[in-house]
């Protein structure tokens, strides 16, 4: 048990009022850093270890940043300091490093007759034994290595012998101790780094709103999280150990009920689920209690471990070359089908739509983890009556896509956002806030600027049809937006050589093209302006005809009912329009793209020749974009729209066509051409 230090004015009722940095002597600095950094640690040990804080976030706050501030002020470096915790700078590779000893993995089994045979064995070849049974911690084992009772290293399993160097990642858990008092010489212990449900489902929530796709267990994404390159991302992500051998110490231990004495004693973290029993069926009570509770513990088990106490025994005993011959691991059987919803959240797709999204306590289904469910739209959840804390048999869709079959039991909902106690969808964006357009049962976000659309928004914004951009695709779109050098596609327009030469992959002159496309691209039609800004359902044949209605500040201020008097824009259309022009965020985005572009009217047609003719595209015509043939025809007098009717002249049906409009062609009596007709009837006109 890690005691209070003694006379230490940080402690128990602490000081917080500090002279200013700058009359504080040299002297005076280094140590009340010294005595900053044992309260800290002593405090990190009471809120981290022992979950019994003695002081307020707010006074632990004070002393964190007092001992910041001396520390920059006086160039104190500590590598072990509290500070560290925070992460340091992002590492280029993760090295890899000997193990003090070798990490062998457990014999296992699932089978009952299995542990009673290892049970045995044991006594034919030593006489009674006494086992320490310990959960199985289904997370990432690492040896953790202390010198003179300081951090030096941590070690991922690796191969056994030798693993990753993570110890600039562990040092930002909370619960690891970066000094021990009283600690031998030598020591290097064993523990596994796992992430608490909450703190799991809480990472997955966020990853889901923002579209990213979430870790499929906790597992993963602890293993995924203590590789990460950058500490401060790592002390980001809610990661626990808990400690539970001692591999190598200078101390005399003499059976595993000292070495876990020992590590509580230092202040490690250690499970006060591991007991001793005294033979096989010992061991399977155990299992089978923690089979039982395992669903109410904050962390993932996938069995129990039965180990000889006795230290002398194990070395008779000996080890085979994978595996020692005094340890077992009897693993619980998948659980499978059926498991509790633990929240319901909305993720932003990349084309801005809502989706609510069943987190559930992670399931074996068929071989695989299943940690979410798409739950589709509102319709469904209220369909099936899913809520949080419902239990939800899952299938696998098309034997790939998880989603909730029925609700199999239901507890009261533990939170919602309906006022019966069910889910109903946000009012606004979760992940920008801005406005949410309904359409039917389904719901967007109208902010091109989101975060979980962005992406989408500036390689559609530089794409062939639109601002006709070229180097910006899906890749370096990404790298932009990651970068941070653009938060919405004006941002664009501000990128300069240095921005650009410091992204993987570019160079000098990759970054100069950009920027001559940029420039190039400042002249544009309005048609073709309101195709770029992404508006929902409005394609480049509609934009051109809300172009040829609307000067630009007129469409920003339009109703829905004007905007419905422009042929082939309807409820649906007019709505997606006014919700993109009533978003602030949208409407900052357009007032700067103005700055920077010149948005113009289509300016007088070049010639009459197809006065009057009503034109409706089909798949696509060889050697042209259906932006091209749009604004060549409607120069020389021809309307060019999107669905076919009774005022239709021609359909042009290309390469690829759909059905819909041949159809309704059909049905209209309207004339079809194919692409060599259509050359010869219309574009040698215009020639």
């Amino acid at each position: 048990m890690v005691e209070e230090p003694d006379d230490n004015p940080y402690v128990r009722t602490p000081e917080t009022s500090f002279d200013p940095i700058e009359d504080v002597h040299e002297d005076a600095a280094r140590e009340q850093a010294e005595r900053l950094r044992e309260a800290i640690e002593y405090h990190d040990y009471r809120y981290y270890v022992a979950n019994d804080p003695v002081i307020a976030d707010r006074i632990y706050d004070a002393l964190f940043d007092r001992l910041r501030k001396l520390e920059d002020a006086f160039d104190l470096d500590d590598e072990n300091s509290p500070t560290r915790r925070v992460g340091g700078e992002p590492l280029d590779e993760l090295e890899t490093v000997d193990h003090v000893a070798p990490m062998l993995s457990l014999q296992s089994s699932g089978d009952p007759e299995e542990i009673r045979e290892f049970d045995r064995r044991i006594r034919e070849a030593v006489g009674d034994v006494d086992y320490s049974a310990e959960p199985k911690f289904d997370g990432l084992s690492v040896e953790v290595v202390y010198e003179d009772g300081v951090f030096d290293r941590a070690v991922t399993r690796g191969d056994g012998e030798a693993g990753e160097d993570v110890s600039a990642n562990l040092k930002t858990v909370g619960s690891v101790p970066l000094r021990l008092s009283g600690a031998p010489d030598v020591l290097a212990v064993r523990g596994e780094v796992y992430m608490p449900r909450s703190g799991f489902q809480e990472l997955n929530e966020r990853r889901v709103e923002r579209g990213d796709d979430p870790f499929a267990n906790p597992r993963n994404a602890a293993a995924g999280t203590i590789r990460l390159l950058d500490p401060a991302a790592v002390a980001d992500r809610p990661l626990e150990v808990f400690f539970y051998d001692v591999i190598e110490t200078s101390a005399t231990l003499r059976s595993q009920t000292e070495a876990v004495d020992l590590l509580r004693e230092l202040g490690f973290r250690v499970d006060d689920e591991t007991t001793v029993v005294d033979d096989a069926e010992g061991v399977l009570d155990y299992r089978d209690r923690l089979m039982d509770e395992r669903a109410d513990l904050e962390y993932e088990i996938d069995g129990v471990v039965a180990k000889v106490v006795d230290f002398e025994t194990r070395e008779r005993l000996g080890s085979t070359a994978r595996h020692p011959r005094w340890a077992f691991a009897y693993k619980f059987p998948a659980r499978t089908g059926e498991t509790t919803v633990e929240r319901i959240v909305v993720q932003v797709g990349r084309t801005g739509k809502l989706t609510p999204v069943a987190l559930l306590d992670p399931v074996d289904v068929r071989g695989v983890t299943i940690s979410r469910a798409t739950l589709h739209n509102a319709a469904q959840v209220r369909e099936l009556g899913v809520s949080e804390g419902t239990t939800v048999r899952i299938e696998r869709a098309g034997d790939v896509i998880p989603e909730v079959a029925e609700v199999v039991d239901s507890e009261e909902p533990r939170s919602s956002g309906a006022d019966d106690g069910g889910f109903a969808m946000p009012e606004t964006c979760p992940v920008c806030g801005g406005r949410v357009a309904e359409e039917g049962e389904y719901h967007f976000c109208a902010n091109a600027s989101c975060p979980a659309q962005l992406k989408r928004s500036v390689q559609h914004f530089c794409s062939r049809d639109a601002m006709d951009i070229q180097g910006v695709g899906e890749r370096a779109a990404e790298q932009l937006v990651e970068a941070g050098l653009v938060e919405s596609v004006a941002d664009l327009y501000d990128l300069d050589a240095d921005d650009l030469i410091g992204m993987e992959g570019w160079g000098e002159r990759s970054a100069e093209n950009l920027l001559s496309e940029l420039e190039g691209s400042r002249g544009v039609d309005l048609g073709t302006f309101l195709y770029a800004l992404g508006i929902r359902h409005v394609g480049t044949e509609r934009a051109r005809a809300l172009a040829s209605a609307f000067p630009l500040e007129v469409l920003m201020d339009a109703s829905a009912g004007a905007l419905r008097d422009v042929e082939d824009v309807g409820p649906e259309v007019a709505e997606a329009v006014t919700a993109f022009f009533e978003t602030p965020a949208n409407v900052e985005t357009v007032e700067r793209l103005r700055e920077a572009v010149r948005p113009e009217r289509r300016a007088d047609a070049d010639g009459d020749e197809l006065d009057g003719l009503t034109v409706v595209f089909t798949g696509s015509v060889p050697g042209y974009t259906r932006s091209e043939l749009s604004d060549l025809l409607e120069r020389h007098g021809a309307s060019v729209t999107s669905s076919v009717s009774g005022a239709t002249d021609y359909l042009v049906v290309g390469e690829d066509p759909g059905t819909r409009k041949r159809e309704a062609a059909e049905r209209e009596a309207v004339e079809t051409l194919d692409p060599e007709a259509f050359e010869e009837r219309l574009l040698s006109r215009i020639e």
